[in-house]
């Protein structure tokens, strides 16, 4: 009861305060997946330059990320206005079609929908985008702190001797080698499957096929989530464009063969025994974060969760959770009883 008790408390305390303890975990996130650059650098250069030269270079990357997303975006949205008639059109005809088979459930929508519902959602997510600003300018001020004290920080707990400072200062080298080979994995499968949809987008003939790929790129990040969207949305204006249903068929199923096989086939490949992870662990972690802490909650859930299983295993008394949630099984049985 003790532990469920603080459990509660401690999901309480990041739902509530999720404008600081986001932030801060995102920056921690970030951090360890540049330290290397930081540290090879202050080898050569002062430590405030070195770290001028981290921030910059990781703000480039990320401006150069959210410029290409804005694009593809942008582009969706303008094709939204231009056709909205034909969306119109498509749901009067569902409409029609579910209420001649006493199929109801949607009828009470009918007054509420119109053309520019598109329109209206995409203001929605434009209106989270600003937002976001705020996010990122504490992200970067908390990132910045953390690149400036990490070097001190690893000297003040070998100092100390203690042999659970030891261990704790090797898991979270562990922690931020596992999310370096995350991103890595991340980046290059989302990138495949940017570049698969693209091309499957210009064969099937299907509109705004670059801006697709983007899409299909950035959404990849979010696990499971991402994936399902990237597949539904051009499966909708798939139905827009296409006057046949064996179109829009032939673009939802290949587009749901290629986030298959690169999910389910190439990243357990990739990213190999490091990261292994329960599926059920994976959903859980991108729902649990996201209901926490939203959109940054679901593109650092998982990265959350392998840190998680890490210091589990580095524990006697936890090392069954991380085997339990891992999804690889044990070499043998006197693994489980160490």
């Amino acid at each position: 009861m003790l532990a469920l008790c603080t459990a509660v408390l401690v999901v309480a305390a990041l739902y509530f305060a999720r404008s600081i303890f986001a932030p801060f975990a995102f920056a921690l996130f970030m951090m360890a997946i540049v330290w290397p650059a930081q540290k090879t650098l202050q080898n050569r250069l002062p430590q405030f330059v070195a770290l001028i030269f981290t921030l910059i270079a990781s703000v480039a990357v990320i401006i150069a990320f959210a410029s290409m997303v804005a694009w593809a975006f942008s582009a969706v949205a303008e094709w939204v206005i231009s056709h909205a008639p034909r969306f119109q059109e498509l749901y009067l005809e569902w409409t029609h079609w579910l209420e001649e088979h006493d199929i109801l459930v949607i009828a009470p929508l009918s007054e509420h929908f119109d053309a520019m519902w598109f329109m209206r959602l995409f203001q929605t997510l434009a209106g989270h985008i600003n937002k976001t600003v705020g996010f990122a300018l504490l992200v970067f001020v908390f990132m910045m702190l953390a690149l400036l004290e990490t070097g001190d920080f690893q000297q003040k707990l070998a100092s100390l001797g203690d042999r659970g400072f030891r261990e704790l200062s090797q898991a979270g080298a562990e922690i931020a080698a596992k999310f370096r080979k995350y991103m890595v994995v991340r980046t290059f499968l989302s990138a495949l499957t940017g570049v698969a949809v693209w091309a499957f987008a210009l064969v099937a003939g299907l509109e705004l096929a670059l801006a697709w790929g983007i899409i299909a790129f950035a959404l990849n990040y979010i696990p499971f989530i991402g994936p399902f969207v990237a597949t539904i949305l051009p499966g909708l204006f798939a139905m827009a464009q296409f006057d046949s249903w064996q179109s829009v068929a032939i673009v939802i199923i290949g587009l749901t063969a290629i986030q298959f096989f690169i999910g389910n086939y190439l990243e357990p490949l990739v990213a190999g025994v490091a990261l292994a992870i329960s599926p059920l662990a994976v959903v859980f972690a991108v729902f649990f974060w996201s209901f926490l802490w939203g959109i940054p909650g679901a593109l650092i859930g998982v990265p959350i969760t392998i840190a998680m299983l890490t210091l589990c295993e580095h524990s006697a008394s936890t090392r069954w959770i991380a085997t339990l949630l891992s999804a690889k099984p044990p070499k043998n049985r006197s693994s489980l009883n160490r």
